[in-house]
């Protein structure tokens, strides 16, 4: 994903509208139902999917744009297309260059992103509801009317490398999934940097940029969604004038072929020379968007890694002190995405920190989790369930979501409801979506002088420097 942006994950389990209707049993308390607020959907000619949701307690509108395609569709060996391209379309627009664009922006009070994930080119905006039309006029400059200028691009790409080496020079940690990522899936898509490595960055030119508009971005690939205090007859014609006109996209969509579950294990070091930390991740393939088992497995998730409390944090930062951190994460693409376990200790403890780690995954499976823990993950889900879309800009992204997976809004009306019909039979059952621990991918980052020999007790090691300008062997 370009920058830390992760547009999308910030709408996965969130809702406002919280409604006391019919009650539903959590744990032998009452939960409130929580559904979406209403919304319409409507289609604009050009193929364009547009969702509206009015809100009128504060004068503010929020609209999240989508273009699916993302760097799914980056050309093999110019990964980071989409991310650069992303960036670019924000410098400069329309009848605006780089600076008059970001003044105009600023001077309004609002605020306009454009980023990219795995599967679409997004764009956010929050601006006050009397500047309606200014926001979609800028979102519709930035997309339909960007000026592509080669000075601006040549800025990005020099930050976006430079970007990459600071932080191997420096706390490599927000790096090691994307080592992971490549060792785990290999020659599979999801492999592939979302932002680029210092090599295909490198190889990606401005007519490259433009090419992939081309191909990738259109009227027929776009979602647009906007909550916040408008009147939807109003702000629906002016979508459509803005956003109407655009003409489809000249390429396909990217298709994923789905990855396996990795049996064994198979280690990789990326040395450090001189580092004082270990970094290390424990993953395999894991589950999908829109699983069936979705609620018994976020009950597993949030009791093996996913909050402070949590068995993975709590063996190795509470108890035993040998990290400041550890957490497990499932990802849920539209292809099975990975299952991981991340943490870090100093250089000396990486075996005693590792071995933890493992023996705490070898107790999820051994030891069925007992009605407490799941009571306890099922108020901790509901508790920061709610939370996560409140504001408008929340709604928006939710929205958008929605659009781009195909998903009713009953993932979102019906999530809390499955959440507390999970009974313990399902949720146990649910564990088996974190690998066993004979069958781990591994991935270290530190000092290979000191900890090679641990690492190989771990399995076949393969080794590669971090001042290697990718991030696969």
């Amino acid at each position: 994903m370009s920058r830390p942006l992760r547009l999308l994950a910030i709408a996965l389990f969130a809702c406002v509208g919280m409604t006391a209707h019919a009650a539903s049993p959590l744990a032998g308390t009452t939960q409130a139902t929580i559904k979406l607020p209403d919304y319409t959907r409507s289609t604009l000619p050009n193929g364009a999917t547009v969702l509206l949701m009015p809100r009128h307690d504060v004068p503010m509108i929020a609209a999240t744009v989508l273009v699916r395609g993302g760097a799914l569709a980056d050309a093999p060996g110019k990964e980071g297309t989409a991310s650069l391209l992303s960036d670019l379309l924000e410098k400069g627009a329309g009848e605006r260059d780089a600076l008059a664009f970001a003044q105009t922006v600023d001077g309004a009070g609002g605020f306009l992103n454009v980023g990219s994930s795995r599967e679409a080119v997004v764009a956010n905006a929050q601006f006050l509801s009397k500047d309606a039309g200014l926001m979609l006029g800028l979102l519709g400059d930035a997309l339909l009317r960007p000026r592509l200028e080669q000075a601006e691009f040549d800025k990005l790409k020099k930050r976006a490398i430079d970007g990459i080496a600071s932080a191997k020079d420096g706390d490599p940690r927000g790096l090691i999934g994307e080592y992971m990522h490549a060792w785990l899936f290999q020659q599979q898509p999801y492999a592939r940097p979302d932002g680029g490595d210092e090599t295909s960055l490198a190889r990606i030119t401005l007519e490259d940029l433009k090419a992939f508009r081309a191909q990738q971005m259109g009227g027929d690939r776009l979602i647009i969604a906007i909550a916040g205090d408008f009147d939807p007859a109003t702000l629906g014609k002016q979508v459509a004038a803005v956003f109407g006109g655009w003409g489809k996209a000249t390429g396909t969509l990217p298709q994923v072929q789905a990855a396996h579950y990795q049996t064994g294990r198979r280690v990789l070091l990326v040395d450090k020379p001189g580092a004082t930390q270990t970094y290390f991740t424990l993953a395999n393939i894991g589950t999908v968007h829109n699983d069936p088992a979705e609620a018994p497995q976020n009950l597993v998730q949030t009791v093996f890694g996913g909050r402070f409390t949590s068995m993975i944090n709590t063996a190795l930062r509470i108890k035993s002190g040998l990290s400041y951190g550890a957490a497990s994460v499932l990802e849920r693409p539209r292809s099975p995405g990975a299952v991981s376990i991340t943490s870090y200790t100093k250089t000396e403890s990486t075996q005693a920190a590792i071995d933890l780690a493992i023996a705490t995954l070898a107790q999820l499976h051994a030891t069925p989790l007992d009605a407490q823990a799941i009571a306890s993950a099922k108020h901790y889900v509901s508790g920061q369930f709610a939370p996560r879309l409140e504001t408008a800009p929340q709604l928006a992204a939710q929205l958008a979501q929605l659009a781009l997976y195909g998903d009713s809004r009953d993932s979102i009306d019906g999530y809390l409801g499955r959440i507390a019909t999970a009974d313990p039979v399902q949720v146990n059952a649910a564990r088996s979506v974190f690998p066993k621990p004979e069958d781990l991918v591994i991935v270290a980052i530190g000092d290979a002088d000191k900890i090679r020999g641990i690492l190989k007790t771990y399995g076949p090691l393969t080794e590669m420097k971090l001042t290697d300008p990718r991030y696969s062997p």
